[in-house]
């Protein structure tokens, strides 16, 4: 706990802060000297010349050097002008003081020399009292304007705390200081239920007097440490934590910011209990620049309300990066389901010796700049949060448009193959998908393959091997996906109608580096063919690959090295030019 003193500095600190932030700049102090000394130099000047009888030729012309005292008169008063213009107060009372000295010095020398020449000098003089006491007033009100202009910039009107910029311009301070410091999100639980059953003339009330609890916490240095609280809007605040010794003495302050809200809130007779979530990032171990470190503080206060629980603080850590990738990528997904977004690159795929068998639909999506996104990061999201079956649907549904007028067009005797996942599979009403995808798209049933994954006999094997043999009498072709990395059993394999085995990637790169693999994926080839079914190689890339595949009677290939994803365009090109367009 802090003494008085201590809370004393704390508060002077918080508005130091503020003021420091706000501050107008001006000029710097050494040209103030400067402008004096310019000032000091031209009023000797005029003494001096003034009394002078000496003369200058100038373009042939004789005059008196005392012709030029209204000159150097004119250059003081500019000096007295600048003074008062570019430092305010100071400037002017400088300006006051010696004008009133150097007044009755010149009056006294005026009537002493009986030199009425000197008039005109003195009522300018009086002029530029007069014009300088003007500029400052109306600088004051110019300054107090500005200030109020300053104090809007940095502070919420609402709640009269510092605004996101003030918090923003202090972060970036102590970023470049090196200083160690702690960033808290506060976002409050449920606000809007408030503002929507009370109105927002309530909710308004609340927040100010969560506000006033805040700053009052922060002022008084109770929490025990150094804190600048401000409200970056809504229902959102932030707080700087410094001059902290611990990870407890920070949970700590935390805590307690928690618990000044949690007391009860009384507004026109009502009572409200205000919970909140917190969510905290230090620098410069949790984030090392100004964006980084708010934005990690608020992946953890978002964690904190994505997960519900009697905990409402969290101090970020690198997996909770993995988990706002998640939700983004989710949002992204729904997105570009709601939007008609997500589309399909057609992978063709070739027989050993390099003519066209058809082609793989595989999901593609783009981020908000056009740029691809992976599918190997937002396909396993799509499985985790439920929507691969929205996926598949709209891939398998536009490229079978796509195909079945490629397939009138060209009379191609070329497969399409689309990839359906157990729980698309498993879905009441997939089969009508299917019926009514095949019927509106005019794609035959026997030019269409669907390829499963072999965990689909582990999950629903009775269920599953009805689906597929109702496929099968629609004419329907089955692959069996990802052969070998699953749960592989013979005794499902016989029972699975399938048609096709598609080897995985991951055999196929390491068969000419590891001998066994080598041997695994030619015993995969030869239970393919014991069972009637043809083999195809995924991900083939190098032609080393292909002659090995070659060497151990591999069916079809699919992978770089005779062809990359190609866009709908690209692929019909592909077509056109293998197959004669049908007459």
């Amino acid at each position: 706990m802090k003494n008085s003193n201590d809370k004393a500095v704390h508060s002077s600190a918080i508005e130091r802060i503020l003021k420091n932030i706000s501050a107008r700049r001006r000029a710097p102090l050494a040209l103030f000297f400067v402008i004096l000394l310019v000032y000091l130099a031209t009023s000797i000047f005029v003494s001096v010349i003034a009394a002078s009888e000496a003369t200058v030729t100038i373009a042939e012309t004789r005059m008196n050097v005392s012709a030029f005292t209204g000159v150097f008169a004119a250059l003081a008063n500019i000096c007295i002008i600048f003074m008062v213009v570019y430092y305010g107060k100071l400037g002017l009372a400088t300006s006051l003081s010696l004008m009133l000295v150097q007044y009755p010095m010149i009056i006294v020398t005026s009537i002493k020399r009986q030199n009425i020449s000197n008039l005109p000098g003195i009522f300018t003089n009086v002029l530029t009292l007069i014009a300088i006491i003007i500029i400052h007033y109306n600088n004051l009100k110019i300054d107090q304007y500005q200030d109020k202009l300053r104090s809007q910039a940095v502070t919420d009107r609402l709640t009269n705390l510092p605004n996101r910029f003030a918090c923003t311009e202090l972060v970036n301070d102590l970023v470049k200081q090196g200083e160690k410091f702690v960033v808290v999100s506060v976002d409050l639980n449920n606000f809007k239920s408030i503002n929507d059953t009370m109105g927002h003339n309530i909710g308004n009330e609340v927040l100010v007097e969560i506000a006033e609890r805040f700053k009052v916490a922060a002022d008084t240095g109770l929490s025990g440490t150094f804190d600048f609280v401000s409200r970056f809007g809504g229902d959102e605040f932030s707080i700087i934590i410094r001059n902290y010794h611990s990870e407890e003495d920070v949970l700590n302050t935390v805590k307690y910011y928690e618990s000044v809200i949690e007391n009860r809130i009384t507004i026109d007779s009502y009572d409200y209990f205000i919970t909140a979530s917190f969510g905290y990032a230090e620098f410069p171990n949790d984030g090392s620049t100004t964006d980084t470190i708010f934005s990690n503080a608020d992946a953890a206060m978002y964690e904190v309300k994505r997960l519900n629980s009697g905990n409402h603080i969290l101090r970020f850590t690198p997996d909770l990066l993995k988990i706002e990738r998640t939700l983004e990528l989710e949002r992204k997904i729904r997105a570009a389901l709601d939007n008609g977004t997500l589309y399909f690159n057609l992978q063709p795929q070739y027989d050993i010796d390099h003519r066209l068998r058809g082609f793989e639909a595989l999901a593609r999506m783009d981020d908000d700049d056009g740029n691809a996104i992976n599918p190997g990061e937002f396909i396993p999201v799509a499985e985790k949060v439920g929507l691969i079956d929205k996926v598949d649907l709209s891939v398998f549904r536009n490229s079978a448009h796509f195909f079945g007028k490629l397939l009138r067009r060209t009379g191609a005797d070329i497969t399409l193959s689309v990839n359906i996942s157990v729980r698309h599979l498993m879905k009441k009403g997939f089969l009508e998908e299917v019926e009514n995808i095949i019927e509106k798209s005019g794609i035959p049933a026997e030019q269409l393959e669907i390829e499963i994954t072999e965990s689909v006999m582990i999950d629903s094997a009775d269920k599953a091997l009805k689906c597929i043999n109702q496929l099968k009498n629609m004419g329907i072709k089955i692959a069996i996906d990802d052969f070998g990395t699953g749960y592989s059993s013979l005794s499902y394999l016989t029972k699975f109608p399938a048609n096709l085995l598609k080897i995985d990637k991951s055999f196929i790169d390491k068969m000419n580096s590891s001998d066994s693999s080598k041997q695994y994926v030619a015993a995969i080839i030869s239970i393919g063919h014991i069972m009637n079914f043809d083999v195809i190689s995924e991900g083939v890339e190098e032609p080393e690959q292909l002659e090995a595949l070659r060497g151990i009677g591999c069916d079809y290939i699919q992978g770089f090295v005779w062809g990359a994803p190609l866009t709908d365009v690209m692929a019909e090109e592909l077509v056109v030019n293998s197959v004669p367009a049908r007459v």
